[in-house]
C-alpha cells in the first residue's frame, strides 16, 4: 500500500509536542488500541490506577509548547517514507472519508478531531500521559494522540506485521472512537467495562469496524483538489497487514502471552478473531450501519459477513 506521491500534506492539520493540560479522567472504552499497558493490567485483574499514573501527572514531563506538522512532511512521497508523515496523511484521508460519508450515512455532521504527535509524555484533556499508554483518543478534548514509537512496539512485542496499513489501521481505529463520540455512543463502554459481551468490547470492535469503513473508501474517494484518492488501490497483502495489527492486540492473544491462559470475563477490547472480523465488516461494506456491534447477538459473527 502506498499513498499517491503527489498529494500535498497540510502543514497545519496535525500538531506536535505538549497538550492542553490536565483535565477529566480517561474514558477507558474511548481509549484505544494503544492502551496496552492498561489492557494487560485489567486482563491480569490488577488495578488500572497503578498504570494510569501517567494519566494523572505522576512521573511524566510534558514536552511543552506545541508545533505544527513536522517540517519534512510535505507530500505523499514523504508519507510513504516516514511514519510521522504517514500518520498525518492518514489523518487527512480520514477527514476526507468521514467528511463525506458520516453525514451521508447518518445525518450527523463530521467535525474533525484534533491530532497530536508526541514523544515521551503529553498533557491532555484526560490528564497527563506517557508513551507507555500508546496511541489513544481523549473524548474530553476530542483529540487523538500518537507516539509513533508504538508502531515498532506493535511489531516487536505483539507480533503485528510492519506494513503501512497496519499503522494506518491504528490511526483509523482512534478516529473510530471520535466517530463514536460524535454519534453519542462512546460512553457505553464505561457503563459496562469488562467481559466478552460488554459495552467496552462492543465499543472497541465498533472502532475496528469504522477503521474498515475508512479503508473501503480510502483508495476510491478523490482527495480534495485532486482526481486521485489518497491511497493507491489496496491489495490483499495490505488488508492482511491491517488484520495482523487487529489480531496482535486481541484480548485473548495478550492474555495468553501474559499469563498462559485466556479469561474472557476480563476482556475489554475483544478477541483477535472478533477484531479482525469487525474490521472486515466495515471494509467489505463501507457502511456505518454494518458496524452496529451493540445490537449484535454474536460478536464473532458480524451480520455483514454472513
Amino acid at each position: 500500500m502506498t499513498f499517491n506521491e503527489g498529494l500535498q500534506i497540510d502543514p497545519d492539520r496535525v500538531q506536535s509536542g505538549g497538550g492542553p493540560g490536565r483535565g477529566g479522567g480517561l474514558v477507558l472504552g474511548g481509549g484505544a488500541i494503544g492502551l496496552i499497558a492498561v489492557v494487560v493490567t485489567l486482563l491480569l485483574g490488577g488495578d488500572p490506577g497503578s498504570v494510569l499514573g501517567q494519566f494523572t501527572g505522576a512521573d511524566a514531563k510534558s514536552e511543552g509548547e506545541t508545533a505544527a506538522t513536522p517540517a519534512h512532511c510535505k507530500t505523499g512521497a514523504d508519507a510513504n517514507k516516514y511514519v510521522d508523515c504517514r500518520v498525518v496523511l492518514t489523518v487527512q484521508s480520514l477527514d476526507n472519508v468521514w467528511g463525506t460519508e458520516l453525514s451521508k450515512q447518518t445525518s450527523t455532521r463530521y467535525a474533525a478531531p484534533k491530532v497530536r504527535l508526541f514523544s515521551g509524555a503529553v498533557n491532555t484533556g484526560c490528564g497527563q500521559a506517557s508513551s507507555a499508554v500508546g496511541p489513544f483518543y481523549c473524548p474530553a478534548d476530542r483529540t487523538a494522540y500518537f507516539d509513533t514509537s508504538f508502531f515498532q512496539e506493535l511489531v516487536d512485542r505483539f507480533g503485528s506485521s510492519g506494513g503501512p496499513l497496519a499503522q494506518e489501521y491504528v490511526v483509523a481505529h482512534e478516529f473510530g472512537h471520535h466517530i463514536q463520540n460524535l454519534l453519542g455512543d462512546i460512553n457505553r463502554a464505561q457503563r459496562d467495562p469488562r467481559g466478552p459481551q460488554s459495552g467496552a468490547v462492543r465499543t472497541e470492535l465498533q472502532a475496528d469496524c469504522y477503521a474498515g469503513v475508512w479503508a473501503y473508501y480510502a483508495d476510491k474517494l478523490p482527495a480534495p483538489g485532486s482526481n486521485q484518492p489518497f491511497l493507491k488501490p489496496l491489495t490483499d497483502n495490505d488488508v492482511r497487514d491491517a488484520l495482523s495489527a487487529a489480531a496482535a492486540v486481541g484480548d485473548d492473544r495478550i492474555q495468553k502471552a501474559s499469563t498462559g491462559r485466556v479469561n474472557p470475563e476480563a476482556w475489554t477490547h475483544g478477541s483477535s478473531e472478533e477484531r479482525q472480523k469487525w474490521f472486515l465488516a466495515g471494509y467489505k461494506t463501507g457502511q456505518v450501519k454494518a458496524c452496529d456491534t451493540y445490537s449484535a447477538t454474536d460478536l464473532n459473527n458480524p451480520p455483514a459477513l454472513r
